[in-house]
């Protein structure tokens, strides 16, 4: 049993899903923060079947078959008792920032196109949450009587992708003052650095 199983569980606690419709419902918001290949969903409820905690059922929809998957209540008590206990942090896999790391074995020109890219993905990340954050609003999305955990969710995901724009924005502006070849060291390095270990937690906001 996988995180990744588990997402399949709690979704399947909602309501009866095909394998698509369980792609579908991953693509909507579950991949900004639990990325997976769409490859491994479709194995995750077979899986859940074969340890009970799932049921698989044969249906027609017009002339293709499909197949159905409902929670047990089995599995229902496997989600349960997997809510218990906390959940670990953020691993964050960035490829864009790794070729940050190492900017300075390229050119300044391949360096702001990197943080260009990852610029753009965090606004194309924001748009696709603010227009997420509008169906909620106006229909409640799929699940209305979840919308109080959902709001936690995108919050989250809005924090997220505006933190990533809000650095994609600055490092733009300090490369760009930078000469053709990076410097190595400097007092603007280090008053960033010093920002970084001299900082304090906020106090969130309300």
């Amino acid at each position: 049993m996988t995180t990744t199983t588990y997402v399949i569980l709690g979704l399947l606690a909602l309501r009866r899903w095909s394998t698509y419709e369980l792609a579908q419902q991953m693509k909507r918001s579950i991949r900004y923060y639990w990325p997976r290949a769409e490859s491994h969903l479709y194995e995750e409820p077979k899986k859940l079947v074969a340890l009970g905690l799932a049921t698989a059922t044969r249906e027609d929809v017009g002339r293709r078959p499909r197949t159905v998957y409902e929670i047990t209540e089995a599995g229902r008590g496997a989600l349960t008792a997997w809510l218990a206990t906390p959940g670990s942090g953020p691993l964050v896999e960035f490829e864009g920032l790794v070729k940050v790391l190492f900017a300075e074995q390229g050119t300044k020109d391949q360096l702001l196109g990197t943080i260009a890219a990852i610029r753009a993905d965090a606004e194309a990340a924001r748009e696709h949450h603010a227009e997420l954050g509008t169906d909620l609003l106006v229909t409640g999305g799929p699940f209305p009587e979840r919308l109080h955990v959902n709001s936690l969710v995108l919050k989250f995901m809005w924090e997220q992708a505006e933190a990533v724009r809000r650095w994609a924005e600055w490092a733009e502006g300090v490369v760009s003052e930078w000469p053709d070849t990076a410097p190595r060291t400097g007092d603007q390095a280090r008053r960033v650095i010093s920002t970084v270990t001299s900082s304090t937690v906020d106090a969130p906001p309300e």
